[in-house]
């Protein structure tokens, strides 16, 4: 059975238009609560991180959960109410730790905090113990530099792609990379929202690694497309379109399920640090394999149809020879 994208492109469009619009609510939600479009982790805004998790092997240490307003309460009486405190659960979802965000803290006061924490919550393993601090210039530093880099990476991809296929091929391209972006990033808003879900600088190295494995689908799709023109110079661009995605259907499918294999088993077992770098690259493949069959190859047909070039008389770049304009077009 082919796949039929030009007939239900509509459908295509309107599943990532409803996903994007989603996002971008939740992103203008999260820019009133955190001034931020995304729940930033302190790689960004600077400040203090504390992780403690209880030493459960020791006898009716962890009989209990832990008691999150017990926890505030310690925060307020030092002086840090405004934390943001996150409870940590284990496979059973017991509550057995603490995740703390606050403002910069001394040595000094990082351990009269974890002493005043023990004594109400419980003892601490200390091997779990995770305290990080980062000031708010190197966390604009970074986001600075994330976003130059990934401004770089679109403006390289478009003149490549402009000089190795056409200048339309390329806009669409950068539209669909474009369309994977946002879609992780609103789903990274809605996590944040609704989980509590920071991003760190490995979110910006997970955007630019989408870009990279986006871009890689669509150049497949578009070198099919570019290939059946020249063969078929009298056939329609439509029609073109969907041959090409199903010639291409299987192996951009497999590409994408053996990495999103890859990535699944790196969220469920390489720990917390990469969990939700593996969880935006899963996002951002699924979304990239989606806009290179449904978004980037329909949006070039549309656009050649719309312009009089349907057919390759009118499409056809000049680096692939010229063509006969067809009877029904002289």
């Amino acid at each position: 059975m082919k796949l039929q994208v030009i007939r239900q492109r509509k459908l295509w469009w309107a599943i990532s238009s409803a996903v994007i619009l989603a996002g971008i609510v939740a992103m203008l939600i999260s820019w009133q609560r955190y001034g931020a479009p995304l729940r930033p982790s302190l790689d960004f805004v600077g400040g203090t991180r504390l992780q403690f998790e209880l030493d459960c092997p020791k006898v009716n240490n962890c009989d209990q959960p832990i008691d999150i307003a017990a926890a505030r309460e310690v925060l307020a009486t030092e002086g840090l109410g405004s934390s943001s405190i996150q409870a940590i659960t284990d496979r059973s979802g017991k509550q057995v730790g603490v995740t703390i965000r606050t403002s910069p803290l001394s040595g000094e006061q990082r351990t009269r905090l974890q002493t005043a924490l023990s004594e109400k919550l419980g003892t601490f393993d200390i091997t779990k113990t995770q305290i990080d601090t980062v000031g708010p210039v190197i966390g604009q530093q970074l986001f600075s530099s994330g976003l130059l880099a990934l401004l770089v990476s679109f403006v390289g991809i478009t003149i490549y792609l402009s000089l190795r296929f056409q200048l339309d091929y390329a806009v669409f391209s950068l539209v669909a990379l474009l369309h994977d972006v946002l879609i992780t990033v609103g789903i990274f808003a809605i996590l944040g929202l609704v989980f509590g879900t920071e991003v760190d600088s490995l979110f910006i190295v997970a955007l630019l690694t989408i870009v990279g494995f986006s871009v890689n689908d669509t150049v497949v799709i578009y070198d099919r497309i570019r290939e059946t023109i020249t063969l078929n110079p009298e056939r329609h661009i439509n029609d073109i379109v969907d041959e090409a995605v199903n010639q291409t259907l299987t192996r951009s499918i497999n590409t994408t399920m053996t990495t999103l294999l890859s990535l699944v088993s790196i969220m469920l077992f390489g720990g917390e640090t990469l969990k939700n770098f593996a969880l935006a690259l899963i996002i951002g493949f699924a979304a990239g394999a989606y806009s290179s069959i449904f978004i980037a190859s329909t949006l070039l047909a549309l656009w050649r149809e719309r312009t009089g070039k349907a057919y390759a008389t009118a499409a056809m770049s000049p680096s692939l020879g010229d063509v006969m304009p067809r009877s029904d077009e002289a």
